[in-house]
């Protein structure tokens, strides 16, 4: 193909011998760096292609591949190979708690964005959505903590206040905490401990206030990153989704929009059951008068967002501070925390939940306790669906590929 260049054509002779003319390329240049080159200058003429590129908005076409057998290639592949890993494990070795928060953040967003698309296939727009959504989640929030401050304020000093009372019934050996008392020596113990670590109380105060302070910080990332996933979800998908080959990229998309339908189930779902037990408790401590019914309740909804064991601990704890009632009360308490536990695991979580996750019981318990070891409560949170999730993968392509192979 021979090229000839003039002031305002270029004239281009194809195989079959046939000559076109298109617009000139090179000329008029409006790069500078290209004005400064000289027309016999072997760099002019790719110089003149990427002008015209450029002025296209397009980067050029992607030259051959390289040989991926040539052996400097391979050397420089194993070398970026280890380059990389060994950066990533020191990103995640030092910023390992920013990147819990993070994912936390991305867990809390995956599980509200149900009901974002929910409102946007209603005709909202996207920010319109995300913002109504923000506006319901923090009048929920602000109308939750305006309820429970006021008499978790009353019932804290009021347990202040009867703290006299309580050392006085630890010295009656007739009463329950006396009898306690009396077996495992409990004021003895404390007392021990406030004469013998006294220096390291005041420590353990001044690491309790860098605690609340780094708390938080904490709390405010995770709000404030939870608000630009939401915003940006549908961005993030197709990101994830770019990364993966084009054959495979339809399927990639139906398995990830079904790990997502799995989080935000959990999540709703789990908020729900939770809201339910703090509910019940704050119930059944008012019917029989047992002391702090809503300091106690926002515990147990606390607790309860933890799966397996939360609703557990909480029930202890309510138990105990049954004892101060009346044994009787105590073991009723007890009863019914048995009670309402077989009916979370096989009433509410396989109707609220379990049709989204689908965990088996033995998976779900495994995962809670390797997530709770590795990453702590938040690693006992996101256990359940990150178990689904993996099991989905499972059976979608692990197990397929076993079985047809």
């Amino acid at each position: 193909m021979d090229r000839t260049t003039g002031d305002d054509t270029e004239t281009t002779r194809t195989a079959d011998g046939q000559e076109e003319q298109t617009a000139a390329r090179g000329t008029p240049a409006t790069s500078p760096l290209l004005e400064e080159v000289t027309q016999d200058n072997p760099v002019h003429e790719a110089m003149a292609d990427a002008e015209a590129d450029r002025q296209q908005g397009t980067f050029g076409k992607p030259g051959r591949p390289l040989n991926p057998r040539s052996p400097f290639l391979i050397g420089m592949k194993a070398t970026a190979g280890v380059l990389t890993v060994v950066a990533l494990a020191e990103l995640l070795l030092k910023a390992r708690s920013v990147l819990i928060l993070i994912g936390l953040a991305f867990f809390i967003a995956a599980g509200l964005d149900p009901v974002v698309v929910w409102l946007t296939r209603h005709g909202l727009r996207r920010w319109m959505a995300v913002i109504i959504v923000l506006l319901a989640l923090l009048a929920l929030v602000g109308g939750f903590i305006a309820a429970a401050i006021p008499p978790v304020a009353s019932q804290t000093t009021t347990l202040i206040k009867d703290l006299p009372h309580y050392a006085q019934q630890l010295q009656n050996h007739n009463s329950s905490l006396g009898r306690l008392n009396d077996k495992y020596h409990v004021q003895q113990r404390i007392s021990s401990l406030l004469s013998t670590k006294g220096s390291e109380l005041v420590g353990g105060v001044i690491g309790a206030g860098q605690l609340v302070i780094s708390t938080v910080s904490s709390l405010v990332l995770v709000g404030v990153m939870t608000i630009y996933f939401l915003a940006g979800m549908p961005q993030a998908k197709l990101f994830f989704y770019r990364m993966v080959p084009h054959s495979r990229r339809t399927r990639a998309i139906l398995l990830g929009d079904e790990i997502f339908t799995k989080v935000g189930g959990y999540v709703l779902g789990n908020v729900i059951t939770s809201f339910i037990a703090g509910l019940g408790t704050f119930l059944w401590m008012v019917a029989f008068g047992i002391p702090y019914p809503a300091l106690l309740g926002l515990l147990v909804f606390l607790l309860d967002l933890i799966p397996v064991i939360g609703s557990t601990v909480g029930g202890i704890i309510v138990t105990l501070v049954a004892l101060t009632v009346s044994l009787p009360v105590a073991l009723a308490t007890l009863a019914f925390y048995v009670v309402y536990r077989l009916a979370e695991d096989y009433l509410l979580v396989p109707r609220i939940i379990g049709r989204t996750v689908r965990v088996p019981a033995l998976g779900g318990m495994v995962a809670i306790v390797l997530g709770g070891v590795v990453m702590g409560i938040i690693g006992a949170l996101i256990a359940l669906p990150v178990a689904a999730a993996i099991q989905l993968l499972l059976e979608e392509i692990t197990f397929r590929r076993l079985d047809n192979s």
